[in-house]
This record gives C-alpha cells, structure tokens and sequence, in this order.
C-alpha cells in the first residue's frame, strides 16, 4: 500500500549516479518499506531474494524495467523464478519507469506490478547450481564453467492492464490486503513437456535440449489481481498467447 500511495503522490526514484543502474529502483522500494516499519534484511549483490522479511516468512525480489525499453522479459544470473524459496514465499516486484538519459537523476514510477513468484514459475523443487568441466583447449588445462542465465517473462509478457496503475497478484486461494478490491482472474497453465537437461556441441555452437512430459501437464494454477479500492478499475487479463495456451491445454484436458 505504501509503493502504491507513493506512486500517486509523486515519490520519485532518485539515481544516485550515472552508474547506479540496478539499485535505484531498489533503493525506492526499500525506502517504501522503511515507511511502512517493516523489519527486513537486504542481501548483497547476486544474493537472492534482495530483501528477506525478519518477523513474515516473505522475501521480495525486485526488478526495475526501463520504459520504453526492453519489459517483455528479464535476466536472472542467480535463481530461477519461484514463489517458494528457502522456505519463504517469494515476491517479485516490477517497476517500470523513464529511462534516466531521458529525464535526469529523479524520476517518476510509471506502474508497479507486485506477484507471487508462482505467478512467473510453479515449480519449488530445482535447484540452481553453477557446474563445470576441465580438459578444454589444446593444452587441456582450460576450465569451462556452466553459469546459466535465465531469461523469464515479465508480468507486463504475461497479461494486459497492468499499464500506468499499482496491481497486486496473488494465487486466488488468498486473501487480499484490506482495502483491496480484485481486477482480473488469471489463470496459468503447465505446459506439455518440461526441459529436464541441455547438451552443448563445442564444435557446432548447437544446443540441445532434453524434454519429457510434464507430469502435472494441464493443471491450472489460479491467481487474482488486485488494486487498493480507490485506484483504477482497468481489467487484468491473459494476453492472447498465453490466454490460447490456456485454451489449447483445457482442450487437453478434456
């Protein structure tokens, strides 16, 4: 409620130099819940979630989108989405705003997204490891390291409405804060088959992946979307790709 009331109010990001490019947005957020008198812990740099709450079992991970720019999808060098991490449900926070070369070293929020990680991923049982190999080169004393990036949808990739206003989404079996009224049902659906594995061809620059059928193929996991009751009425909905995946798995399921 405090990120949202700031937005309307006007609290504007502020970039403490021109080579502050990830943590002014984080820098806002966590002001936010200074406000609010929250108790939290901020990890380091690659430390995931970049804030875990101190007296609620949640943790936030923030991700700030230059707008215009690229908001369909982001990387994540150190975990793969998840809305259940190290036993905390996880949140991720999405704050678009002007890019900075545009508008100086203050500027405004331009919309929020906050959602529960399992509306970004469902599943809480990978693992992410960095692995590598050794005996590459002609000397064979060159290490090759497996560091993998993941590049996930952002909420504005996922669904419609989320334009220009402060939108919470939650899985539909919780309640929302008080004062919050809903603005959208959105349902994701498992895909068909999952990737399991990858192999790299040195020689070719060819990777490939290894699939097998998702077991939970079809299930419907179920969110809602919600603004504080004074704030836009704008819908939430699927956008048309995801909206006819749903509609191709339900054929599935029938």
């Amino acid at each position: 409620m405090q990120a949202s009331r700031a937005i309307l109010d006007g609290t504007l990001i502020r970039q403490v130099s021109r080579t502050d490019k990830e943590f002014h947005f984080q820098n806002w957020f966590q002001a936010r819940m200074d406000a609010c008198g929250i108790l939290y812990d901020r990890g380091g740099r690659n430390t995931y979630p970049d804030f875990v709450l101190v007296e609620h079992t949640e943790g936030f991970e923030i991700k700030g989108l230059a707008y215009p720019g690229r908001e369909s999808s982001y990387d994540s060098n150190s975990q793969v989405p998840t809305g259940f991490h190290n036993g905390r449900d996880i949140f991720y926070v999405f704050g678009r705003y002007p890019p900075a070369e545009d508008v100086g070293d203050e500027y405004p929020v331009i919309d929020l997204v906050i959602c529960h990680g399992d509306f970004l991923n469902a599943d809480h049982t990978y693992v992410h490891k960095n692995r590598s190999v050794k005996g590459f080169g002609s000397y064979g004393d060159i290490m090759i390291r497996d560091r993998k990036m993941y590049v996930a949808p952002t909420p504005y990739a996922i669904a419609n409405g989320f334009t220009g206003t402060r939108t919470l989404v939650v899985p539909a079996d919780r309640k929302p804060p008080k004062g919050f009224k809903p603005v959208g049902n959105l349902d994701r659906v498992e895909a068909r088959s999952v990737v399991v594995g990858y192999a790299f061809d040195l020689k070719t620059n060819v990777i490939t992946p290894t699939t097998i059928p998702n077991p939970s193929a079809g299930k419907v996991h179920a969110f809602v979307a919600y603004r504080m009751t004074h704030d836009s009425d704008n819908p939430v909905v699927l956008n048309d790709h995801y909206a006819d995946a749903s509609v191709a798995d339900e054929e599935m399921r029938v």
